[in-house]
């Protein structure tokens, strides 16, 4: 489960290498030494990242895609900052740098998410101004990694294992696609989702759910139910494409688009009183329409962030199984990638349609080769950031997050 990034809005996330494309078009400072606003306005919608830092006390603020305005200076410091900079700690990626007192809190202003602008509040910790502390990094351990996992249901520090929901898509009477030697789409995904299941149980500190484990039919919302009563860390639905031109071939990787997004927020809004808890231990059904909304907006978009980050790493495992027709994670409305709280992807291992891919499916050797990429891929992101009580976190203690470009 993802913890909720202080400042987030669904979003289409920049993917590493490309050239950012939102620009940062002012940084301001306003207030006093007991409250202070930033204001940060830029030219589209952003999924900022944030962490704190001690000695000194530092709230850094990650913008993926985002790059500083030509000519754009920052602020000096004033009231509670006591000094702004910036940096990157990837290509893709901008990082700004507010240097605090010690005591100073952070706080959301709601408002403003659903436009082009960021603000943030730092009060001193006798400021009257009321704090907005429901899961926000402010309520957090100040080391946090950047895109933190959190398991709620689990004490901190027990060494619980990795809990990782594996959907094999189709099933009982959908077999999916067919391909032109009868293979069908159901039979390999099971066959893949095993396998995957059977690295991940074997990886000390990781445990595997299987949303079905034989042939039969269940509905997109019943795997997301499955996944979210398994209390899962991740989702991985595992599926083979078909496409009508049989040439093309290749794997592909989806995580959760912005309207997907957006439509999954209007239906969680709508039946509130019913849904299950936010897997923070976050409840909508006793707040507000507009609280509700922003815990969701934050809740989501800190899982398609980590979604992307995940989705990555199995992306570049599979290329090294062989052809991949999507070099970056693509985004898409997918029912069983919509839990706001779980990270999830969704694996196109290879196109069943093509003659080639539908043979090299039908070989035990290139299904273990696929689970093997994917387990690889999902291993990798745990071990950069690893859910907190996990035994990944207990290894990585006394580690430092990955901000070395800038501190």
């Amino acid at each position: 489960m993802v913890s909720l990034p202080l400042l987030l809005s669904p979003s289409a996330l920049a993917v590493a290498g490309n050239r950012p494309s939102t620009e940062i078009r002012a940084v301001q400072l306003r207030g006093d030494a007991s409250l202070t606003r930033v204001e940060i306005e830029t030219s589209s919608r952003l999924a900022p990242r944030f962490f704190m830092l001690d000695a000194p006390r530092r709230a850094v603020l990650d913008l993926p895609g985002a790059r500083l305005a030509p000519g754009l200076s920052l602020p000096r410091a004033s009231g509670a900052v006591r000094s702004v900079r910036s940096g990157r700690p990837n290509p893709a990626t901008l990082r700004l740098v507010f240097e605090v007192d010690a005591a100073t809190r952070v706080r959301l202003l709601p408002d403003p998410l659903r436009g082009a602008r960021l603000s943030v509040e730092f009060a001193a910790h006798d400021a009257a101004a009321p704090r907005f502390d429901v899961a926000t990094p402010a309520a957090m351990p100040d080391a946090a990694p950047r895109v933190a996992v959190v398991a709620s249901h689990m004490p901190r520090d027990t060494g619980r294992e990795v809990v990782v929901a594996i959907d094999a898509g189709h099933g009982g009477t959908d077999p999916g696609a067919i391909g032109r030697q009868g293979t069908r789409e159901k039979d390999v995904v099971l066959r893949i989702a095993r396998a995957l299941a059977q690295r991940i149980n074997a990886e000390p500190g990781m445990r595997a759910v299987l949303t079905r484990e034989g042939d039969y039919f269940l509905t997109l919302r019943q795997r997301m139910q499955r996944a979210r009563a398994a209390r899962a860390d991740m989702f991985v639905s595992v599926h083979a494409d078909s496409v009508g031109n049989s040439g093309v071939s290749g794997a592909s990787v989806y995580v959760l688009s912005e309207k997907g997004a957006t439509d999954e927020q209007a239906r969680w809004l709508a039946e509130r009183e019913n849904a299950a808890d936010l897997k923070g231990g976050v409840s909508l059904d006793d707040k507000d329409q507009m609280l509700a909304s922003v815990l969701l907006d934050l809740s989501q978009a800190a899982s398609i962030s980590a979604s992307m980050e995940a989705a990555e790493r199995v992306l570049r495992s599979l290329d090294r199984v062989g052809e991949v027709r999507k070099p970056r994670v693509q985004q898409a409305g997918f029912v069983v990638l919509k839990s706001p709280d779980i990270p999830s992807m969704l694996v196109e291992t290879a196109y069943i349609s093509n003659l080639d891919d539908e043979r090299r499916l039908g070989q035990d050797a290139y299904r273990e080769r696929l689970a093997d990429a994917m387990f690889a891929g999902v291993r990798h992101y745990f071990e950069e950031h690893p859910p907190e009580g996990t035994r990944f976190a207990s290894e990585r203690k006394g580690s430092t997050p990955a901000t070395t470009a800038l501190r």
